[in-house]
C-alpha cells in the first residue's frame, strides 16, 4: 500500500484521472458528436486535460478545504 503522507498526490492523481477523462469525453462528444476518429481525438484531449488537471488539483485542494471549513457550521 501507499503511505498516508502521499495522500494529496494520490488524491490529485485519481481525481484528475477520472475527471479529465470524463470531462474530455463529454466535451469532445458535445463538440464533434461521434465521428470516425472520435477515440483518437478524445484520447488526445484526455492527456492534455490530465496534464492541466493534476497540478491544478494539487494547488487548489488546500484552498478548497480551507474554504469548506469556513463555510461549515461547527
Amino acid at each position: 500500500m501507499i503511505p498516508r503522507k502521499y495522500e494529496i498526490i494520490l488524491f490529485a492523481f485519481l481525481m484528475s484521472l477520472f475527471m479529465s477523462g470524463f470531462m474530455s469525453l463529454v466535451i469532445t462528444y458535445i463538440n464533434l458528436g461521434v465521428v470516425d476518429s472520435f477515440i483518437i481525438i478524445w484520447l488526445e484531449a484526455y492527456w492534455k486535460a490530465f496534464l492541466v488537471a493534476f497540478p491544478t488539483i494539487i494547488i487548489v485542494v488546500p484552498f478548497v478545504k480551507k474554504a469548506v471549513g469556513k463555510l461549515l457550521v461547527k
